[in-house]
């Protein structure tokens, strides 16, 4: 005899959360909005920054002497090469949207995407 492990109301239950989730992602993906702006910083300080909209190929110098290669090509941002020993940062791929960043931490570098000043939201405001 065959023993039954989900009843109606799990099958039920799971194919909602399922429907849920799936929408949830799908507005989350939508909402995100296109940057416009690269912004490198080594060491916490911002050393450069460039439109997301122009072909570009920069060398970052980074802490102690390490170095990343940012390459900017058809809207997007990513790590070609670095001098640090995983290169977990160049696998990270390209980003293209607001809020999204490749940190290499041996190197103390992030690149960040950041959006029009004016589109840019605040958190709090402290007066």
């Amino acid at each position: 005899m065959i023993k039954r492990y989900f009843t109606k109301n799990d099958i039920l239950l799971i194919a909602a959360l399922l429907l849920l989730s799936g929408a949830l992602m799908l507005v989350l993906l939508l909402s995100q909005k296109h940057g416009s702006t690269v912004v490198i910083s080594v060491d916490g300080k911002d050393v450069k920054s460039f439109s997301l909209y122009e072909d570009t190929r920069f060398v970052i110098d980074g802490y102690h002497g390490g170095s990343n290669v940012l390459v900017i090509e058809n809207g997007e941002a990513y790590l070609e090469s670095a001098s640090c020993p995983d290169k977990l940062c160049v696998n990270m791929g390209k980003i293209s949207k607001v809020g999204q960043s490749i940190i290499c931490l041996p190197n103390k570098v992030v690149i960040e995407i950041r959006g029009d000043s004016s589109e840019e939201e605040y958190d709090a405001v402290v007066g």
